[in-house]
């Protein structure tokens, strides 16, 4: 992908936990030239390598040293180091209590330990609003003002950057030459999800569609397909008849999970992507109008990734758990390519600034 960028600003990007590949893809759309993606899940590398020409390192950063990354650069004017560390930790979704214990939580001090040894001239992070409210991150954030960079770092809403889902997303942006930060959207018209996947073929549950692979759903029990055909749009598990609820659901501690089970809204955003989107019973994932779950192929476009991006190299088989999880753990793109431009922007303004 060429550059759209002038040549003068000439921003190439590290992408840290980069997964499939969201974050870089949204960069590469600004116009910032990813030069490596680093991930220790080795199942990332082909969706990373094909759909954004970048090398993919199948290393954790804890065993990774500013130089070894320095050496992918090929001569650039600004450098952006950019990453997601893993949001398990820190996400609402967790069952079960995480402290700093949880070996991943020193993942996000790798990034700070890699930032601070490169001193880039940009950096961004996104990750779960949690986040904020741990010392982990504060002390990130006070480990690049030591070093001097100017911080900005709020939760933004998704759907304002033209992301069809509600997905709230801490982003941090620094840089060492200046203040900068999320430049507001220009359209704020939230994208809905008849926008997004109203379109595709329709499928079945446990379907695949021949000509593209990644758009296949899966199978449900012939409960689960009695449970769907009853379900509303926005609806919950409680609209059904009593025969067909399950049996924790009647339960007291099973009255406050109302939005498993349930299918989405035609004219509304999605509910946010999990890795586990592609279940009806793990979430608001029931198609708005067939009988089925969502396809991998529609979570993939609720995540803004593009319609031909592939997950899988070809003639491989698909495997709903894995890519699955490449899809939910992704930055959006179009969150990602926003953050881009915005340093494209802050870029821009040094350069004007020095001539």
């Amino acid at each position: 992908m060429k550059s759209e960028l002038p040549p003068d600003l000439n921003i190439q990007a590290i992408d840290l936990f980069c997964g499939a590949g969201g974050l870089s893809h949204g960069l590469i759309k600004a116009g910032i030239g990813v030069k490596v993606g680093v991930d220790l899940d080795s199942s990332c590398k082909y969706a990373f390598e094909k759909n954004n020409n970048a090398v993919f390192l199948a290393k954790s950063v804890q065993d990774i040293e500013p130089t070894e990354l320095l050496g992918y650069l090929e001569s650039p004017n600004f450098v952006l180091l950019a990453g997601c560390a893993p949001c398990q930790p820190f996400s609402l979704y967790r069952q079960g209590k995480s402290d700093e214990s949880d070996g991943r939580w020193n993942l996000l001090r790798s990034f700070q330990s890699l930032a601070v040894g490169m001193m880039p001239d940009f950096i961004t992070m996104e990750n779960v609003p949690r986040l904020a409210e741990q010392r982990v991150f504060s002390d990130f954030k006070v480990a690049l003002e030591d070093a001097g960079y100017h911080i900005w770092a709020e939760v933004v809403d998704c759907t304002t950057f033209g992301v069809p889902q509600e997905r709230q997303r801490l982003v941090l942006m620094a840089s060492k030459h200046g203040a900068v930060a999320l430049q507001p959207p220009a359209n704020k018209c939230r994208k809905t999800v008849r926008q997004t996947i109203g379109e595709l073929p329709k499928l079945r549950a446990g379907e695949k569609n021949d000509e593209d692979p990644v758009h296949q759903s899966a199978g449900l029990t012939l409960l689960n397909l009695a449970r769907i055909n009853v379900s509303k749009p926005g609806g919950t598990w409680r609209d059904w008849p009593e025969a067909l609820i399950a049996d924790c659901h009647k339960k007291k501690s099973g009255k406050t999970y109302p939005s498993v089970y349930g299918r989405m809204e035609w004219d509304k955003p999605s509910p946010t992507i999990t890795t586990q989107f592609f279940g009806f019973g793990n979430g608001r994932f029931g198609h708005p109008k067939q009988d089925r779950g969502l396809s991998l192929r529609e979570g993939a476009l609720l995540q803004s990734f593009p319609s031909n991006y592939e997950f899988v190299e070809p003639g491989k088989p698909i495997e709903f758990s894995k890519v699955g999880r490449l899809i939910g753990n992704a930055v959006p793109v179009k969150l990602a390519e926003h953050i881009g431009r915005s340093f494209a922007k802050h870029a821009a303004g040094l350069v004007q600034a020095v001539r």
